[in-house]
């Protein structure tokens, strides 16, 4: 067990080495989900009626709804600039060189994800503080309670982006690759609007919302910083984050993945 705690130390402390050398990093992070809910929020205001849902108990506004969605923004983007760094490292080689250490690959891959999930929630909790100096406030246990459902959302949204990671050949495939992903899962999602919203546009678009992981996600979490359970929301993130990871292992396996031949 000394050896498996060694590489997880030390590929959490590489993430963390990163991300703190990279200060445009957790900018970006940050600017993204403020620009909604400072500028898009504010015009959405007025346009968009929301219905006492749960798990609310009285009418919000549109800031506070979106909140939550914003949380799991922060947490996709940050699972696909973790996957990009994969991509990079396959091409200078110091993939290669992590992945023939004499520890099991599931473990390797693994604390790379749960390093990348660490990085995300604290830019999470750097966007909850900024938003509490906004006036959005959310139940105080609800800080505590959330971190649980941000573990959970943020390792299966880093799978996602491992496995994406496992088919891309060339650092430069990657940027078309995540627009395909990125925006459609956030836009075809209940982070901007409610599934009932939805509906009242098409009955198909709901569904397909209903069927994305990251709606679950992003509910995983309004939940929980509500202080209340989504059993079927945590389902859904559960069983997709073993999809996506049993999909990224087979990736990165040379001898049977789609990383053969990649380097």
């Amino acid at each position: 067990m000394g050896a498996y705690v060694v590489a997880l130390q030390a590929i959490t402390t590489r993430e963390a080495l990163k991300f703190l050398n990279q200060r445009s990093r957790f900018l970006a992070a940050l600017v993204r989900p403020l620009v909604w809910l400072v500028v898009f929020a504010a015009g959405f205001r007025a346009a968009l009626g929301l219905s006492i849902i749960p798990p609310y108990q009285t009418y919000i506004t549109y800031e506070v709804y979106i909140v939550p969605g914003l949380c799991g923004m922060i947490q996709l983007f940050n699972g696909m600039q973790s996957s990009l760094s994969l991509v990079y490292d396959r091409e200078m080689g110091s993939m290669r060189l992590l992945l023939t250490s004499p520890l099991p690959r599931w473990w390797l891959l693994f604390s790379k994800l749960l390093a990348s999930t660490l990085v995300s929630i604290l830019q999470v909790a750097v966007f909850l503080v900024v938003a509490f100096l906004f006036g959005i406030k959310m139940p105080p246990l609800g800080y505590g309670l959330v971190l649980p459902a941000l573990v959970l959302s943020g390792l299966m949204l880093g799978a996602l982006g491992l496995l994406i990671s496992s088919t891309i050949s060339q650092l430069e495939n990657f940027a078309g690759v995540m627009n395909f992903v990125i925006f459609p899962m956030f836009f075809l999602s209940s982070a901007l609007y409610p599934l009932w919203k939805m509906a009242e546009s098409s009955s198909l678009l709901r569904d397909i919302c209903a069927l994305n992981p990251f709606t679950h996600a992003v509910e995983l979490i309004r939940f929980s910083l509500y202080g209340q359970f989504n059993g079927m929301a945590l389902v859904w993130v559960c069983g997709a984050f073993a999809v996506f990871f049993a999909g990224a292992l087979i990736g990165y396996d040379p001898a049977r993945g789609m990383i053969r031949g990649k380097g």
